[in-house]
């Protein structure tokens, strides 16, 4: 006998309008904050056209962003390529980068296990595809992790190794987007990363810091704006869609805005954390942080320049209220089949040409099952 599905699927749907209770929006929830901002309308600000910022001058966004993927894995293994981009805007207007500034770094690596100190260890060592980008890969002593590493666990069962695979990229951000300050921004200009400014691995702190050491220095802001958000408010709700709510109860006379969420000053997260709407036809909002001390630092008005620079920057239809330069970060340093079809091809004729191919395979067939099904059912 089929399942009624209709009756099932009202059935779920009803009862989750029951779950989700609106009536109560709360206020932003967080374990450790220096300070949380209560939903307040007067807390709206609304972001300014240029001609009421008065002695408004256009700065430079510079966008970061990276990816990585595995060229061929296993429970012991991981072999990535790695790739972090970078692109230039004032306002809405493209800007070509410096003749002698690079303009991605690329670079495999080969994250390993090994038992020692009666523990699971996992190493990574980078291989950088030009000798230009040695300098701004991190550390390889940095990149080694006990596996009960609670920064890199999964609960409380072990990392898996791709996880901790993609460190040596996220790493290399920071230094990335601290090379792309020195060698392209001024004063008053910006740099936008892509996620929070949260240094969530063991050592990675380090790299922030000296990133914001070097772009505190020059009067450079570092910001980063987060795709998505798993935060809360102290009723359950989603935050993002709590301050929608807010904002739509508000009945607000202007179209894009940002409100002051949280100020963050734990050792791995010193930040600002707004939520923002960056366009009037936007249907999302996002998180997006500043770094607190230079936060702090800032008038007001230069707080408003920025988000006004970011709503220039986010006027293209195809997704209303979302940073252009981000998407256009996103897509130079997105890994795509292609590269690691390259790749795989490169890393798998010389593991054959040099005999070791029968020895990894081994390993490989302990997590490839999986993708044996998919091709039989055309997945």
């Amino acid at each position: 006998m089929l399942p009624d599905l209709t009756r099932i699927t009202a059935d779920l749907i009803r009862d989750l309008d029951e779950k989700i209770n609106e009536l109560a929006l709360g206020e932003p929830h967080f374990s450790n904050v220096l300070r949380k901002y209560p939903f307040k309308k007067e807390n709206f600000r609304p972001v300014l056209q240029e001609r009421a910022i008065e002695g408004h001058t256009t700065s430079k966004l510079a966008f970061i962003d990276g990816g990585n993927g595995e060229i061929l894995g296993a429970p012991n293994f991981s072999i990535q390529f790695n790739r972090i981009c970078y692109c230039l805007f004032k306002g809405k207007e493209r800007i070509q980068k410096s003749k002698d500034t690079i303009d991605r770094i690329e670079f495999l690596s080969c994250t390993y296990s090994s038992f020692r100190n009666k523990e699971i260890y996992y190493d990574t060592i980078t291989y950088p595809l030009s000798s230009t980008f040695q300098n701004l890969l991190p550390s390889e002593s940095d990149l080694s992790f006990d596996s009960s590493d609670r920064s890199i666990m999964d609960g409380r069962e072990r990392a898996d190794i791709r996880r901790v695979a993609s460190i040596a990229r996220r790493f290399a951000e920071w230094s990335f987007a601290a090379y792309v300050a020195q060698k392209e921004l001024e004063k008053s200009d910006a740099i936008v990363m892509d996620g929070t400014l949260h240094a969530a691995f063991t050592h990675e702190s380090a790299y922030a810091k000296k990133l914001y050491e070097a772009t505190t220095e020059a009067g450079i802001t570092v910001t980063g704006v987060a795709k998505t958000s798993r935060l809360f408010t102290d009723t359950g709700l989603s935050l993002i869609g709590a301050v929608q709510k807010f904002a739509e109860d508000c009945k607000l006379a202007f179209g894009s805005w940002y409100l002051p969420i949280a100020e963050v000053a734990d050792m791995d997260h010193q930040a600002m954390i707004f939520v923002t709407k960056l366009n009037q036809q936007a249907k999302h909002v996002f998180r997006y942080e500043i770094q607190r001390d230079q936060h702090n630092a800032l008038t007001l008005k230069e707080i408003d320049n920025i988000f006004f620079m970011l709503a220039e920057n986010s006027r293209d239809i195809t997704f209303a209220g979302y940073p252009f330069g981000c998407a256009v970060a996103d897509s130079y340093g997105r890994v795509s089949e292609h590269d690691l079809e390259y790749y795989r091809a490169l890393v798998m004729g010389e593991a054959g040409k040099q005999g070791n191919w029968p020895k990894f395979s081994r390993h490989i067939q302990s997590v490839d099952a999986h993708e044996i099904l998919n091709s039989l059912v055309g997945l």
